[in-house]
């Protein structure tokens, strides 16, 4: 089994995500059993709603119960950039936590793998969509 590498953080969020799922499930299925007794379900709108938001719900919880199951915990990292013109500043995380708008980035993303083993000073090639660009590493933390 592939091990899915968290922070700390970012595996407490999904935790978090699936307990307060899980929590709605009982009424999620009190609602099915209720648009079951009102009758003639070929047109009942109630008991398909109901019945497709326990579909979502379950396979939500499976996905998120698959994600626990094999995360492992990784040290986050901090790094700093300069493309010459602009200074980023970038939190390194897992795969399922990044998000380049809050800025987070996948150690598995190209940037994330490019700095990779380097240190303050190292300058990195990374494709784009837009071409090659360059980054001179500023600081680099655990």
């Amino acid at each position: 089994m592939n091990k899915i590498p968290f922070t700390k953080a970012g595996l407490d969020k999904v935790i978090a995500e699936r307990d307060k799922l899980a929590g709605e499930r009982p009424e999620v299925v009190s609602n099915l059993q209720k648009a079951r007794e009102m009758g003639d379900l070929s047109e009942n709108g109630y008991y398909k709603e109901s019945k497709a938001r326990l579909g979502w719900l379950d396979s939500r919880l499976r996905y998120l119960n698959r994600l626990i199951k094999q995360a492992e915990i990784m040290k986050s990292g901090q790094v700093t950039l300069s493309d010459g013109e602009k200074t980023y500043e970038y939190k390194i995380v897992g795969g399922y936590e990044s998000n380049p708008a809050e800025k987070t980035i996948s150690y598995q993303s190209p940037l994330g793998r490019a700095i990779s083993g380097k240190k303050a000073g190292d300058v990195v090639k990374v494709e784009t969509p837009n071409g090659t660009k360059e980054y001179k590493i500023l600081k680099i933390s655990s």
